[in-house]
């Protein structure tokens, strides 16, 4: 992915189901802030869609998936190599599938930190209501109860007036 390429984020480690991700983002030229220390952007887009891949592929196709919100607070400066560990389950998973099963939004807080490599100390805290999942029942703006959900060959790609608001 290129934003990730040159903030010098690269993922370490992912489980086969997609349910853990391990990430990792050096401290280079290319990421450094002016006093010298992981720039918060970066810090930022570290931990943007981890959790949106994770829980689409995890729900499938009958679900639609959208980064909804998110929250960062910087807790103390990165100096060096950071990390994140993005973990889901199947708790979380039938959570949004019994709230999602009449066509309903739901935006569960989904959290992450951001490590220090070498010693473990948090960084970044990252939070947001971030996913929305919507089960056969989506919705554009403005449509009826029992609107049927537009049909697209590539998912991700849909005309304006569909788009997630």
């Amino acid at each position: 992915y290129p934003p990730y390429l040159g903030a010098g984020i690269r993922v370490l480690q992912m489980a086969p189901d997609l349910r853990a991700i391990r990430i990792r983002m050096g401290l280079g030229w290319y990421n450094r802030n002016y006093v010298g220390t992981q720039f918060g952007g970066s810090l930022y887009s570290m931990t943007d869609p981890f959790f949106m891949l994770m829980i689409m592929e995890n729900l499938g196709r009958d679900y639609i998936v959208w980064d909804k919100a998110a929250h960062i607070d910087f807790v103390a400066p990165g100096k060096g190599p950071v990390f994140a560990d993005f973990h889901i389950d199947e708790t979380l998973l039938s959570d949004i599938r019994s709230h999602t099963a009449q066509g309903e939004t739901y935006l569960p807080e989904l959290k992450v930190d951001v490590r220090d490599a070498a010693s473990g100390i948090r960084k970044a805290a990252a939070s947001g209501s971030d996913h929305r999942g919507r089960r056969h029942g989506w919705q554009r703006p403005g449509s009826g109860a029992g609107a049927q959900r537009p049909e697209y060959s590539d998912r991700r790609r849909r005309p304006a007036e569909h788009q997630a608001v």
